[in-house]
């Protein structure tokens, strides 16, 4: 497999993450994805900052995060995110603590 092909296979997975967790299951809420595998939507829109950063683009973490949630974070959490649950919250700080 050439290196364009490639490219343009995990840009195609990666896409399809995005609308699987940003439309498919905006019922899972980022702590449970912190818990279960050590990352979630902020570490993906932060991860595609970096990338902008790394390419010499000027992106802060409100941009990244409205470009990958498709809206802005706010909005976001508005709709979909409630709040977190004290089995939640002591989970990750047993897993991030």
């Amino acid at each position: 497999m050439d290196d364009q092909t490639r490219i343009e296979l995990e840009a195609a997975a990666f896409r399809r993450l995005q609308q699987h967790l940003m439309q498919d299951r905006t019922d899972v809420q980022n702590i449970d994805m912190m818990n279960l595998a050590g990352f979630c939507r902020n570490c993906l829109s932060r991860w595609y900052q970096e990338a902008a950063n790394e390419k010499g683009i000027e992106m802060d973490k409100a941009e990244a995060r409205e470009i990958f949630y498709g809206m802005p974070f706010e909005d976001w959490k508005d709709k979909y995110q409630t709040e977190a649950s004290e089995a939640q919250r002591a989970a990750f700080k047993d897993s991030h603590g």
